[in-house]
Protein backbone atom coordinates (compact mmCIF):
# COMPACT_ATOMS: atom_id res chain seq x y z
CA UNK A 1 0.00 0.00 0.00
CA UNK A 2 1.76 2.92 -1.41
CA UNK A 3 0.54 5.79 1.81
CA UNK A 4 2.78 8.59 2.77
CA UNK A 5 4.31 9.29 6.01
CA UNK A 6 1.03 11.94 7.07
CA UNK A 7 -1.76 9.41 5.67
CA UNK A 8 -0.14 7.08 7.68
CA UNK A 9 0.06 8.95 10.96
CA UNK A 10 -4.00 10.42 10.08
CA UNK A 11 -4.83 6.53 9.91
CA UNK A 12 -2.73 5.73 13.58
CA UNK A 13 -5.22 9.04 14.99
CA UNK A 14 -7.71 7.80 14.14
CA UNK A 15 -6.92 4.79 16.80
CA UNK A 16 -4.20 5.99 19.25
CA UNK A 17 -4.29 9.34 21.05
CA UNK A 18 -0.95 11.67 21.42
CA UNK A 19 2.22 10.09 20.61
CA UNK A 20 3.06 12.03 17.49
CA UNK A 21 6.82 11.28 17.58
CA UNK A 22 6.16 7.62 17.41
CA UNK A 23 3.63 7.53 14.68
CA UNK A 24 6.10 9.61 12.62
CA UNK A 25 8.64 7.67 13.29
CA UNK A 26 6.72 5.06 12.35
CA UNK A 27 5.56 6.04 9.39
CA UNK A 28 8.67 7.36 7.44
CA UNK A 29 10.37 3.98 8.28
CA UNK A 30 7.63 2.14 6.33
CA UNK A 31 7.41 5.11 3.35
CA UNK A 32 11.23 4.40 3.61
CA UNK A 33 10.52 1.05 2.11
CA UNK A 34 8.33 1.72 -0.35
CA UNK A 35 11.19 4.03 -1.50
CA UNK A 36 13.95 1.78 -1.53
CA UNK A 37 12.16 -0.29 -3.63
CA UNK A 38 11.35 1.82 -6.39
CA UNK A 39 15.25 1.76 -6.67
CA UNK A 40 17.43 -0.65 -8.30
CA UNK A 41 18.65 -3.89 -7.59
CA UNK A 42 22.06 -3.30 -6.45
CA UNK A 43 20.91 -0.35 -4.12
CA UNK A 44 18.27 -1.81 -2.83
CA UNK A 45 20.95 -4.24 -1.33
CA UNK A 46 22.82 -1.25 0.41
CA UNK A 47 19.51 0.10 1.98
CA UNK A 48 19.27 -0.69 5.49
CA UNK A 49 16.30 -0.58 7.39
CA UNK A 50 16.33 1.86 10.22
CA UNK A 51 15.12 0.52 13.13
CA UNK A 52 13.61 1.76 16.31
CA UNK A 53 13.81 1.98 19.93
CA UNK A 54 10.86 3.00 21.56
CA UNK A 55 11.45 4.35 25.35
CA UNK A 56 8.02 4.78 27.92
CA UNK A 57 6.27 3.30 30.34
CA UNK A 58 3.22 -0.15 29.61
CA UNK A 59 0.16 1.12 28.50
CA UNK A 60 1.32 4.28 26.69
CA UNK A 61 0.49 2.79 22.94
CA UNK A 62 3.92 1.81 21.58
CA UNK A 63 2.61 -1.57 20.85
CA UNK A 64 -0.33 -0.36 19.19
CA UNK A 65 1.29 1.81 16.89
CA UNK A 66 2.62 -1.13 15.64
CA UNK A 67 -0.05 -3.36 15.05
CA UNK A 68 -2.10 -1.25 14.15
CA UNK A 69 0.61 0.35 11.41
CA UNK A 70 1.49 -3.31 10.62
CA UNK A 71 -2.85 -4.20 10.03
CA UNK A 72 -3.42 -0.98 7.48
CA UNK A 73 0.23 -1.97 5.17
CA UNK A 74 -0.76 -6.08 5.32
CA UNK A 75 2.49 -6.72 6.87
CA UNK A 76 3.28 -9.51 9.02
CA UNK A 77 3.74 -8.85 12.66
CA UNK A 78 4.87 -10.32 15.44
CA UNK A 79 5.29 -9.28 18.97
CA UNK A 80 7.70 -11.51 21.26
CA UNK A 81 9.61 -10.51 24.54
CA UNK A 82 12.97 -9.91 24.99
CA UNK A 83 13.15 -10.91 28.19
CA UNK A 84 11.76 -14.74 27.49
CA UNK A 85 14.42 -15.94 25.40
CA UNK A 86 17.84 -17.25 26.93
CA UNK A 87 21.22 -17.26 25.78
CA UNK A 88 22.02 -20.60 23.29
CA UNK A 89 22.89 -23.07 25.87
CA UNK A 90 20.22 -22.15 28.85
CA UNK A 91 16.91 -23.39 28.68
CA UNK A 92 14.53 -21.41 26.50
CA UNK A 93 13.49 -19.91 23.13
CA UNK A 94 16.42 -19.41 21.26
CA UNK A 95 16.22 -16.32 19.23
CA UNK A 96 15.60 -17.06 15.61
CA UNK A 97 12.54 -18.58 16.60
CA UNK A 98 10.64 -15.11 16.21
CA UNK A 99 12.15 -15.48 12.69
CA UNK A 100 10.29 -18.30 12.13
CA UNK A 101 7.32 -17.04 13.81
CA UNK A 102 7.16 -14.13 11.49
CA UNK A 103 7.47 -16.57 8.55
CA UNK A 104 4.00 -18.18 9.83
CA UNK A 105 2.48 -15.23 10.76
CA UNK A 106 3.42 -14.08 7.03
CA UNK A 107 2.34 -17.69 5.84
CA UNK A 108 -1.20 -17.00 7.58
CA UNK A 109 -1.70 -13.64 6.05
CA UNK A 110 -1.49 -14.13 2.71
CA UNK A 111 -3.49 -17.29 2.99
CA UNK A 112 -6.53 -15.60 4.50
CA UNK A 113 -5.87 -13.12 1.88
CA UNK A 114 -5.59 -16.09 -1.62
CA UNK A 115 -8.73 -17.09 0.10
CA UNK A 116 -10.65 -14.23 0.62
CA UNK A 117 -9.92 -13.40 -3.37
CA UNK A 118 -10.86 -17.04 -4.16
CA UNK A 119 -13.55 -17.04 -1.40
CA UNK A 120 -16.55 -17.44 -4.92
CA UNK A 121 -14.93 -20.58 -5.95
CA UNK A 122 -14.24 -22.35 -3.15
CA UNK A 123 -18.24 -21.10 -1.95
CA UNK A 124 -19.38 -23.10 -5.51
CA UNK A 125 -16.95 -25.93 -4.76
CA UNK A 126 -18.48 -26.37 -1.39
CA UNK A 127 -21.79 -26.04 -2.41
CA UNK A 128 -21.14 -28.59 -5.47
CA UNK A 129 -20.09 -31.41 -2.74
CA UNK A 130 -22.69 -31.18 -0.84
CA UNK A 131 -25.56 -31.20 -2.84
CA UNK A 132 -24.35 -33.97 -4.45
CA UNK A 133 -24.22 -35.55 -1.25
CA UNK A 134 -27.74 -34.99 -0.53
CA UNK A 135 -28.81 -35.60 -4.33
CA UNK A 136 -25.98 -38.26 -5.72
CA UNK A 137 -24.93 -37.35 -9.31
CA UNK A 138 -27.40 -39.58 -12.00
CA UNK A 139 -25.53 -42.61 -13.63
CA UNK A 140 -23.68 -42.28 -16.97
CA UNK A 141 -26.25 -43.23 -19.90
CA UNK A 142 -28.81 -41.86 -18.34
CA UNK A 143 -31.79 -40.29 -20.50
CA UNK A 144 -32.18 -36.95 -21.78
CA UNK A 145 -35.41 -37.06 -19.43
CA UNK A 146 -33.84 -37.76 -16.80
CA UNK A 147 -31.29 -35.40 -17.13
CA UNK A 148 -33.70 -32.80 -17.16
CA UNK A 149 -35.76 -33.73 -14.10
CA UNK A 150 -32.40 -33.94 -12.14
CA UNK A 151 -31.54 -30.77 -13.37
CA UNK A 152 -35.12 -29.12 -12.22
CA UNK A 153 -34.37 -31.09 -8.79
CA UNK A 154 -30.87 -29.53 -8.14
CA UNK A 155 -31.67 -26.25 -9.24
CA UNK A 156 -34.42 -26.63 -6.18
CA UNK A 157 -31.48 -28.19 -4.03
CA UNK A 158 -28.88 -25.23 -4.87
CA UNK A 159 -31.79 -22.59 -4.01
CA UNK A 160 -32.49 -24.24 -0.29
CA UNK A 161 -28.94 -24.49 0.30
CA UNK A 162 -28.73 -20.97 -0.51
CA UNK A 163 -31.33 -19.91 1.59
CA UNK A 164 -30.20 -22.25 4.67
CA UNK A 165 -32.89 -24.36 4.67
CA UNK A 166 -30.37 -27.27 4.90
CA UNK A 167 -28.77 -26.08 8.03
CA UNK A 168 -30.29 -28.44 10.21
CA UNK A 169 -29.65 -31.22 7.87
CA UNK A 170 -27.29 -34.34 8.71
CA UNK A 171 -24.86 -35.61 6.08
CA UNK A 172 -21.45 -37.83 6.06
CA UNK A 173 -18.68 -35.92 5.07
CA UNK A 174 -14.88 -36.84 4.01
CA UNK A 175 -12.24 -34.72 5.49
CA UNK A 176 -8.25 -35.41 5.65
CA UNK A 177 -6.77 -35.39 8.73
CA UNK A 178 -3.70 -33.49 7.57
CA UNK A 179 -1.36 -32.89 10.55
CA UNK A 180 1.10 -31.25 8.53
CA UNK A 181 1.19 -27.49 10.05
CA UNK A 182 0.58 -28.83 13.16
CA UNK A 183 4.30 -28.19 13.99
CA UNK A 184 5.26 -25.72 16.09
CA UNK A 185 6.92 -22.96 13.98
CA UNK A 186 9.21 -22.11 16.75
CA UNK A 187 11.40 -25.32 16.61
CA UNK A 188 14.38 -25.70 14.67
CA UNK A 189 13.95 -26.85 10.95
CA UNK A 190 15.48 -29.99 12.01
CA UNK A 191 13.32 -30.77 14.57
CA UNK A 192 10.17 -29.91 12.72
CA UNK A 193 11.57 -32.05 10.42
CA UNK A 194 11.68 -34.73 12.42
CA UNK A 195 8.51 -33.98 14.45
CA UNK A 196 6.83 -34.41 10.50
CA UNK A 197 8.25 -37.60 10.11
CA UNK A 198 6.57 -39.11 12.89
CA UNK A 199 3.32 -37.74 12.15
CA UNK A 200 3.56 -38.64 8.86
CA UNK A 201 4.25 -42.47 10.22
CA UNK A 202 1.59 -42.19 13.16
CA UNK A 203 -1.20 -41.14 10.86
CA UNK A 204 -0.51 -43.57 7.58
CA UNK A 205 -3.72 -45.08 6.74
CA UNK A 206 -6.01 -41.90 8.36
CA UNK A 207 -5.46 -39.73 5.82
CA UNK A 208 -9.07 -39.29 5.70
CA UNK A 209 -11.79 -39.39 8.17
CA UNK A 210 -15.62 -39.58 7.83
CA UNK A 211 -18.02 -37.37 10.29
CA UNK A 212 -21.65 -36.68 10.16
CA UNK A 213 -21.94 -32.87 10.65
CA UNK A 214 -24.81 -30.78 10.23
CA UNK A 215 -24.70 -29.21 6.34
CA UNK A 216 -23.81 -25.76 8.19
CA UNK A 217 -20.91 -27.37 9.92
CA UNK A 218 -20.22 -28.99 6.92
CA UNK A 219 -19.55 -25.60 4.89
CA UNK A 220 -16.96 -24.85 7.26
CA UNK A 221 -15.20 -28.13 7.27
CA UNK A 222 -14.94 -28.57 3.92
CA UNK A 223 -14.68 -24.74 3.19
CA UNK A 224 -10.84 -25.82 4.65
CA UNK A 225 -10.36 -28.82 2.54
CA UNK A 226 -11.53 -26.80 -0.24
CA UNK A 227 -8.94 -23.82 -0.18
CA UNK A 228 -6.32 -26.70 0.11
CA UNK A 229 -7.38 -28.22 -3.15
CA UNK A 230 -7.62 -25.34 -4.96
CA UNK A 231 -5.31 -22.73 -3.76
CA UNK A 232 -1.79 -22.38 -5.34
CA UNK A 233 0.26 -23.34 -1.59
CA UNK A 234 3.73 -23.17 -3.59
CA UNK A 235 2.61 -19.70 -4.71
CA UNK A 236 1.47 -18.45 -1.19
CA UNK A 237 4.93 -20.06 0.26
CA UNK A 238 6.93 -17.82 -2.48
CA UNK A 239 4.33 -14.66 -1.38
CA UNK A 240 4.83 -14.71 2.38
CA UNK A 241 8.66 -15.18 1.97
CA UNK A 242 8.79 -12.00 0.07
CA UNK A 243 6.78 -10.30 2.61
CA UNK A 244 8.35 -11.60 5.50
CA UNK A 245 12.04 -10.56 4.13
CA UNK A 246 11.14 -7.25 2.57
CA UNK A 247 7.59 -6.35 4.78
CA UNK A 248 8.06 -8.20 8.31
CA UNK A 249 8.03 -5.61 11.39
CA UNK A 250 9.67 -7.91 14.59
CA UNK A 251 8.63 -5.70 17.47
CA UNK A 252 10.92 -7.10 20.67
CA UNK A 253 9.07 -5.51 23.87
CA UNK A 254 10.97 -5.43 27.10
CA UNK A 255 14.05 -4.82 26.10
CA UNK A 256 15.18 -3.04 28.60
CA UNK A 257 14.95 -6.53 30.49
CA UNK A 258 17.94 -7.77 29.22
CA UNK A 259 19.85 -4.83 29.62
CA UNK A 260 22.45 -5.06 32.12
CA UNK A 261 22.12 -1.46 34.58
CA UNK A 262 25.25 0.81 35.16
CA UNK A 263 23.61 0.75 39.14
CA UNK A 264 23.22 -3.46 39.38
CA UNK A 265 25.49 -5.28 41.65
CA UNK A 266 26.36 -7.84 38.77
CA UNK A 267 27.23 -5.44 36.12
CA UNK A 268 28.33 -8.44 33.72
CA UNK A 269 25.36 -10.41 33.77
CA UNK A 270 26.38 -13.35 31.08
CA UNK A 271 22.94 -14.36 30.54
CA UNK A 272 21.52 -11.02 29.51
CA UNK A 273 24.32 -10.04 27.63
CA UNK A 274 24.17 -13.30 25.80
CA UNK A 275 20.97 -12.67 24.34
CA UNK A 276 22.13 -9.31 23.20
CA UNK A 277 24.89 -10.83 21.65
CA UNK A 278 22.20 -13.50 19.81
CA UNK A 279 20.03 -10.28 19.05
CA UNK A 280 22.67 -8.75 17.11
CA UNK A 281 23.02 -11.14 14.32
CA UNK A 282 19.38 -11.07 13.60
CA UNK A 283 18.87 -7.32 13.63
CA UNK A 284 22.29 -6.98 11.85
CA UNK A 285 20.90 -8.87 8.99
CA UNK A 286 21.57 -13.00 8.73
CA UNK A 287 19.85 -15.94 7.15
CA UNK A 288 17.67 -18.38 9.02
CA UNK A 289 16.48 -21.91 8.11
CA UNK A 290 12.65 -21.90 8.44
CA UNK A 291 10.02 -25.20 7.41
CA UNK A 292 9.18 -22.67 4.31
CA UNK A 293 12.61 -21.99 2.99
CA UNK A 294 15.52 -19.48 4.29
CA UNK A 295 14.53 -16.13 5.54
CA UNK A 296 16.79 -13.03 5.07
CA UNK A 297 16.51 -10.76 7.89
CA UNK A 298 18.48 -7.41 6.30
CA UNK A 299 15.34 -5.81 5.97
CA UNK A 300 13.05 -6.76 7.96
CA UNK A 301 11.92 -3.91 10.48
CA UNK A 302 12.86 -4.12 14.30
CA UNK A 303 10.83 -1.73 16.55
CA UNK A 304 12.45 -3.07 20.20
CA UNK A 305 10.60 -0.82 23.39
CA UNK A 306 11.09 -0.72 27.07
CA UNK A 307 10.53 1.25 29.95
CA UNK A 308 13.85 1.58 31.25
CA UNK A 309 13.13 2.33 34.77
CA UNK A 310 15.70 0.46 35.87
CA UNK A 311 18.36 1.27 33.18
CA UNK A 312 18.58 3.17 30.35
CA UNK A 313 19.27 2.47 26.37
CA UNK A 314 23.20 3.24 27.42
CA UNK A 315 23.03 0.00 29.41
CA UNK A 316 22.28 -2.06 25.78
CA UNK A 317 25.85 -3.22 24.57
CA UNK A 318 27.57 -0.71 22.44
CA UNK A 319 26.50 -2.89 18.69
CA UNK A 320 22.97 -3.50 19.91
CA UNK A 321 22.59 0.06 20.63
CA UNK A 322 24.16 1.13 16.97
CA UNK A 323 21.11 -1.06 14.98
CA UNK A 324 18.57 1.03 16.59
CA UNK A 325 19.42 4.40 14.94
CA UNK A 326 16.16 5.98 15.68
CA UNK A 327 14.74 6.85 19.65
CA UNK A 328 11.57 7.86 20.38
CA UNK A 329 10.00 8.54 24.05
CA UNK A 330 6.24 8.09 24.63
CA UNK A 331 5.19 10.52 26.80
CA UNK A 332 3.02 9.22 29.63
CA UNK A 333 -0.69 9.82 29.88
CA UNK A 334 -2.30 12.82 31.27
CA UNK A 335 -5.82 13.23 32.61
CA UNK A 336 -6.47 14.96 29.62
CA UNK A 337 -4.62 12.46 27.23
CA UNK A 338 -6.85 9.30 28.98
CA UNK A 339 -10.50 11.50 28.12
CA UNK A 340 -9.58 11.91 24.84
CA UNK A 341 -8.52 7.97 24.78
CA UNK A 342 -11.90 7.27 26.19
CA UNK A 343 -13.90 9.44 23.56
CA UNK A 344 -11.74 10.05 20.36
CA UNK A 345 -11.34 6.80 18.89
CA UNK A 346 -13.00 4.59 16.52
CA UNK A 347 -12.85 1.68 19.10
CA UNK A 348 -12.77 3.76 22.33
CA UNK A 349 -13.47 1.57 25.39
CA UNK A 350 -16.62 3.34 26.12
CA UNK A 351 -18.26 2.50 22.72
CA UNK A 352 -16.89 -0.84 23.20
CA UNK A 353 -18.92 -1.44 26.16
CA UNK A 354 -22.02 0.65 24.72
CA UNK A 355 -21.89 -2.26 22.09
CA UNK A 356 -21.55 -5.11 24.70
CA UNK A 357 -24.53 -3.99 27.06
CA UNK A 358 -26.98 -3.59 23.49
CA UNK A 359 -26.92 -7.17 23.00
CA UNK A 360 -28.64 -7.28 26.07
CA UNK A 361 -31.21 -4.65 24.78
CA UNK A 362 -29.74 -1.87 27.57
CA UNK A 363 -28.54 1.31 26.00
CA UNK A 364 -25.84 2.41 28.37
CA UNK A 365 -24.99 6.52 28.47
CA UNK A 366 -21.73 8.07 29.66
CA UNK A 367 -22.73 11.52 30.62
CA UNK A 368 -19.37 13.42 30.21
CA UNK A 369 -18.71 14.32 33.92
CA UNK A 370 -18.59 10.61 34.40
CA UNK A 371 -15.81 10.49 32.22
CA UNK A 372 -14.19 13.17 33.14
CA UNK A 373 -14.23 11.61 36.44
CA UNK A 374 -13.15 8.16 34.92
CA UNK A 375 -10.22 9.71 33.32
CA UNK A 376 -9.15 11.46 36.82
CA UNK A 377 -9.37 8.64 39.02
CA UNK A 378 -7.43 6.32 36.31
CA UNK A 379 -5.12 9.17 36.15
CA UNK A 380 -4.82 9.48 40.24
CA UNK A 381 -4.33 5.67 40.69
CA UNK A 382 -1.68 5.52 38.29
CA UNK A 383 0.46 8.17 39.75
CA UNK A 384 0.00 6.76 43.63
CA UNK A 385 0.65 2.88 42.53
CA UNK A 386 2.22 1.24 39.43
CA UNK A 387 2.20 3.43 35.67
CA UNK A 388 0.29 1.30 33.64
CA UNK A 389 -1.10 4.22 31.44
CA UNK A 390 -4.27 3.67 29.33
CA UNK A 391 -4.70 -0.14 31.26
CA UNK A 392 -5.83 1.13 33.95
CA UNK A 393 -8.76 2.45 32.59
CA UNK A 394 -10.14 -1.20 31.40
CA UNK A 395 -9.58 -1.83 35.20
CA UNK A 396 -11.66 1.40 36.43
CA UNK A 397 -14.09 0.99 34.23
CA UNK A 398 -14.79 -2.60 35.20
CA UNK A 399 -15.38 -1.75 38.86
CA UNK A 400 -17.84 1.03 37.54
CA UNK A 401 -20.14 -1.15 35.57
CA UNK A 402 -19.75 -4.06 37.25
CA UNK A 403 -23.31 -4.19 38.69
CA UNK A 404 -24.51 -3.11 36.08
CA UNK A 405 -22.83 -5.79 34.28
CA UNK A 406 -23.89 -8.26 36.45
CA UNK A 407 -27.74 -7.30 36.13
CA UNK A 408 -27.86 -6.38 32.40
CA UNK A 409 -30.63 -8.80 31.81
CA UNK A 410 -32.96 -7.41 34.20
CA UNK A 411 -32.97 -3.90 32.26
CA UNK A 412 -33.41 -5.14 29.07
CA UNK A 413 -35.31 -1.88 27.40
CA UNK A 414 -34.26 0.27 29.16
CA UNK A 415 -31.45 3.38 29.53
CA UNK A 416 -29.09 3.11 31.77
CA UNK A 417 -26.63 6.45 32.47
CA UNK A 418 -23.24 6.35 34.45
CA UNK A 419 -23.08 9.55 36.03
CA UNK A 420 -20.27 11.23 37.75
CA UNK A 421 -21.93 10.12 41.33
CA UNK A 422 -22.19 6.52 40.42
CA UNK A 423 -18.50 6.76 39.48
CA UNK A 424 -17.52 8.56 42.87
CA UNK A 425 -20.07 5.77 44.62
CA UNK A 426 -17.90 2.81 43.53
CA UNK A 427 -14.45 4.35 43.85
CA UNK A 428 -13.96 6.92 46.50
CA UNK A 429 -13.70 4.18 49.19
CA UNK A 430 -11.08 2.12 47.17
CA UNK A 431 -9.07 5.31 46.02
CA UNK A 432 -8.99 6.42 49.99
CA UNK A 433 -7.90 3.36 51.02
CA UNK A 434 -3.65 3.36 49.67
CA UNK A 435 -3.78 -0.59 50.00
CA UNK A 436 -6.97 -1.41 48.35
CA UNK A 437 -6.71 0.56 45.53
CA UNK A 438 -3.01 -0.69 45.15
CA UNK A 439 -4.89 -4.33 44.87
CA UNK A 440 -8.17 -3.19 43.10
CA UNK A 441 -7.35 -0.65 40.54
Amino acid sequence: MNLTPKEIVGYLDEYIIGQLEAKKSIAVALRNRYRRLQLSLEMQEEIMPKNILMIGSTGVGKTEIARRMAKMMGLPFIKVEASKYTEVGFVGRDVESMVRDLMMASINLVRAQHKEKNADQIDLHVEKQIIEKILPPLPKGASDEKKGDYQRSYGKMRQKFRDGDLDELEIEVEISNSSSDLSDSSLPPEVIKVQESFIKILGSGQKNIKKTLKVKEAKEALKNEASEKLLDFEAIKLEAKDRAENGGIIFIDEIDKVAVSSHSSNRSDPSKEGVQRDLLPIVEGSDVNTKYGVIKTDHILFISAGAFHLSKPSDLIPELQGRFPLRVELSSLSEETLYKILTQPKNSLLKQYTQLLKTEGVDLIFEDDAVRAISKISQLTNEKTEDIGARRLHTVIEKVLEDISYSADEHAGEEIRVTKELVHEKLDSIIEDEDSSRYIL
